[in-house]
């Protein structure tokens, strides 16, 4: 049975709600709760990407850092 997508205006009111309970929900955790929350995304979200998603995330990772040496070096 395919899928039915919801009407443009629903779409966007569940997406609004949505991103509310993200920042309740962590607003109400502690420090700890939320690097633990954070470094398990983090591994789930690396453990789905390709060695070509990698690559390319460890080469703007990379270009970042140096950018800000230059900036501090000037």
């Amino acid at each position: 049975m395919p899928k039915k997508k919801l009407p443009p205006d629903v779409a966007e009111y569940f997406r609004k709600q949505g991103s509310k309970g993200g920042k309740k929900s962590a607003a109400a955790l502690t420090p700890e709760q939320r690097i633990a929350r954070a470094q398990k995304a983090s591994k789930k979200a690396a453990a789905n990407m390709t060695a070509e998603e990698r690559r390319a995330r460890a080469l703007k990772a990379v270009a970042a850092r140096e950018a800000g040496r230059r900036a501090k070096s000037k």
